[in-house]
């Protein structure tokens, strides 16, 4: 599953969960008209399932010269294909058990983001991709959802966004809160911090608990340089197991990874058109001293896309397909057996 240097690579490499501003001006910017189809990545337009999905996809924008704008444009033609990617490989996990909606929403370039103090990247993602996140997502609410119950699933930049959503909306809107399943805010650290200041959520402790965050960062158990994506103070929780414990899952357990394809970081098919379910490939350990998740059966150097050696942060769902889709399923059943 080697992936080479590439434009697709520097795509997918740039799925980190940080943003930028142009500029300190904190000018309000129009949000995306979400009620154009065009703007939406994935609509179910004739939903039959009991649970939605709202997918937040990773960073697909880069810039391509320095003139390009820090932030693009909604129809920007690398983010598109980029997303287009990013859902194959992540969203297509809770297919089977949801009705899956997705916007697009317009992106910092993670370059120009990465030095930025942190403070000024929260506040970039509430300006740019969190304010048209938000504007979609009750887009969403008033004229898909119907009142079901709800997955929200991201990664990455998606994920930023998510906590954003969470900590703020979540917090407004208790009802609409009761209703929300799980969300996988996934290649971001869910701080202990974070959570103090957020009261009224919930990090996961198990496989079937409701209403609350699944996370996790994948690495190495040595890593290069220093992870871009982690914070000091995160937790993650075991993909194979969904248990918070320092104990290892072996790759025997895990219900199956998938492999993508180097040209085009698309989930490699069978003849059949199926995702293929690669076997006993990555095992899963909670590391709480680093707030990661550590891969210790793969060799770094097959899983290298860019980031320091064992970064796995572009596996962190591949890693852990088939777990992740019986996962929704597992917690989908719990809400409906409490509600």
């Amino acid at each position: 599953m080697k992936v080479k240097n590439s434009l697709l690579c520097i795509v997918l490499l740039l799925s980190l969960s940080l943003s930028g501003c142009e500029g300190s001006s904190s000018a309000a910017i129009q949000v995306t008209d979400y009620a154009r189809t065009s703007h939406w990545l994935m609509l179910t337009s004739s939903p039959f399932k009991d649970v939605d999905v709202f997918y937040v996809y990773p960073t697909a924008y880069t810039k391509l010269s320095p003139s390009d704008p820090n932030f693009c444009t909604i129809d920007n033609a690398t983010m598109v294909q980029g997303a287009k990617s990013a859902f194959q490989r992540q969203a297509t996990a809770f297919a089977p058990y949801a009705n899956i909606y997705a916007p697009y929403y317009r992106q910092w370039d993670a370059r120009y983001q990465l030095a930025l103090p942190v403070a000024q990247q929260d506040e970039n993602i509430r300006r740019v991709p969190g304010a048209d996140v938000l504007a979609a997502f009750e887009y969403y609410l008033r004229h898909f959802n119907n009142g079901r119950p709800f997955i929200l699933v991201g990664h990455s930049q998606g994920s930023a966004v998510l906590k954003y959503l969470l900590s703020d909306y979540m917090k407004d809107h208790p009802d609409l809160y009761k209703r929300m399943i799980a969300a996988y805010v996934v290649g971001q650290s869910i701080t202990a911090e974070y959570l103090v200041q957020n009261p009224h959520l919930k990090f996961a402790t198990g496989p079937n608990d409701t209403g609350v965050i699944v996370s996790w960062n994948t690495e190495a158990p040595v890593i290069d340089g220093t992870n871009p994506v982690t914070q000091p103070g995160g937790n993650s929780i075991n993909p194979i197991t969904c248990t918070t414990e320092e104990v290892t899952a072996p790759a025997s357990l895990n219900r199956g990874s998938i492999e993508l394809d180097p040209s085009t970081g698309l989930p490699k098919l069978d003849q059949y058109g199926e995702i293929i379910r690669v076997t006993n490939l990555a095992d899963a350990t909670v590391n709480k001293a680093r707030g990661v998740v550590i891969c210790s059966t793969v060799d770094p150097h097959d899983y290298y896309f860019g980031f320091p050696l064992g970064v796995y942060h572009t596996f962190d769902y591949p890693f852990y397909f088939f777990n992740v889709r019986q996962n929704a399923a597992d917690r989908i059943q719990q809400y409906f057996a409490e509600n």
